[in-house]
C-alpha cells in the first residue's frame, strides 16, 4: 500500500509568482490596475484637485514653519526651519495673554453644546414627522425643507431681533441657541426613519407593551446611530466654521469664536492694515492660527468617518 504524503504549502514563496497568499502583491497590483485603467480626463481631473485642494493646505502648513521674510521670498512649498515654527508658536500665543485659546475654548462651548441640544431636538422630530400622521404634518416638512434651503445671512437679522427682544445679545446663548436651529437634522432623520427603519421591529416592542417613546429609545434610535452621528458631525462642522452670527451677537472679544477670532488677527497683520499701529501679528503666525482653527475639524472627522459613510448610506434603499 502506497501512502500518499502530502507536503505542507511552502508559505515562503517569492511576491508575484502567481502562487501563495501574496495579500501586499495583490493589493498593488489592484492598484497598478486601476491607475492603468484611469483615462487622461480622470487623471487631469485628479490633477485640478490636486492643485485646487491639497496644494492650499500643503502651503499653509509650510506657512507656519517660515519667518515673514522667507514666506515672502523663498519657495513657497519650501519648508522653513522647526526655530521659526517655535518663534511663530511664541508669537502666536502671546497675542492678548493666549488669546488663540480663548477664541479656541469658546468654539469649542459654543458648538458642543449647540450639538448636544441639536441632538435632543432634531432627531425626535424627525422620528415624529416620520412615524407619525397629524394635520399640517406636509406644511411643516416642507417648511423644514424651505428654511434648510435658505442661506444662512438672510436669517441673520430676524434672528437678532428676535435675541435682542429677549436681552440675550451679547451672552454665549445668542450664539448657542441659534446654532441648536438645524432644520437639515430634522430632515436627514427624517428620511432615515422613513425609508430605511423596520417598522416590524418598532410594532413587535409595542405588542411587548413598550410605550412610544420606549420604542423610539430602545429600537429606533440604536437603529438610527449612523445617522445620528452624521447629523451631530454636519452640525459641529456648521457650528464651528460659523462666522457672521458670532460677529454680529458678540460685541467682546473674549467671547468671541476661533473663526472671529482669526478675523481680529487678520486686522492685526501689518501687511492687511496698514492704517493700524503697535500690530503684533506677521503672517505665518496668522497661518499657525489658522491650522489651529481647522485641528479640531480633522479630528473628529478621523475618528467619525466609519460612522459618516455608514450615515450616508444609511437610506438610501427602502427596507
Amino acid at each position: 500500500m502506497q501512502t500518499d504524503v502530502r507536503q505542507p504549502a511552502d508559505m515562503t514563496r517569492l511576491p508575484g509568482s502567481g502562487r501563495g497568499p501574496d495579500r501586499p502583491g495583490r493589493r498593488a497590483g489592484r492598484g497598478r490596475l486601476l491607475w492603468s485603467r484611469l483615462n487622461p480626463l480622470s487623471i487631469l481631473v485628479l490633477l485640478l484637485f490636486l492643485v485646487f485642494f491639497v496644494l492650499p493646505v500643503l502651503w499653509l502648513v509650510l506657512a507656519a514653519t517660515k519667518t515673514d521674510a522667507q514666506l515672502v521670498h523663498n519657495h513657497p512649498l519650501s519648508f522653513g526651519s522647526f526655530s521659526a515654527l517655535r518663534a511663530n508658536w511664541k508669537g502666536l500665543t502671546a497675542y492678548q495673554d493666549d488669546a488663540i485659546f480663548l477664541w479656541l475654548r469658546n468654539s469649542a462651548l459654543y458648538s458642543f453644546l449647540a450639538l448636544l441640544i441639536t441632538l435632543c431636538v432634531a432627531v425626535p422630530a424627525g422620528y415624529a414627522m416620520a412615524m407619525t400622521e397629524f394635520k399640517g404634518r406636509r406644511t411643516l416638512l416642507m417648511s423644514t425643507l424651505v428654511v434648510m434651503l435658505m442661506p444662512n445671512a438672510t436669517l441673520i437679522v430676524p434672528l437678532f431681533l428676535e435675541i435682542n427682544a429677549v436681552h440675550l445679545i451679547g451672552s454665549m446663548w445668542s450664539i448657542i441657541l441659534p446654532y441648536a436651529f438645524y432644520p437639515f437634522g430634522v430632515y436627514l432623520t427624517y428620511i432615515y426613519f422613513s425609508t430605511a427603519l423596520p417598522h416590524e421591529l418598532l410594532d413587535a416592542a409595542r405588542l411587548d407593551g413598550c410605550s412610544e417613546f420606549g420604542v423610539f429609545r430602545r429600537v429606533a434610535l440604536p437603529l438610527a446611530a449612523p445617522v445620528v452621528a452624521l447629523v451631530g458631525f454636519f452640525s459641529f462642522v456648521a457650528n464651528w466654521t460659523n462666522y457672521f452670527l458670532p460677529y454680529v451677537m458678540l460685541p467682546e472679544s473674549d467671547q468671541f469664536p476661533v473663526q472671529v477670532g482669526l478675523g481680529t488677527l487678520l486686522d492685526s497683520v501689518p501687511q492687511f492694515n496698514p492704517t493700524a499701529s503697535g500690530l503684533e501679528i506677521q503672517r505665518p503666525e496668522l497661518a499657525l492660527a489658522t491650522l489651529l482653527a481647522i485641528t479640531p475639524v480633522l479630528i473628529v472627522f478621523l475618528f467619525s468617518q466609519r460612522f459618516l459613510v455608514a450615515g450616508m448610506l444609511a437610506g438610501a434603499t427602502k427596507s
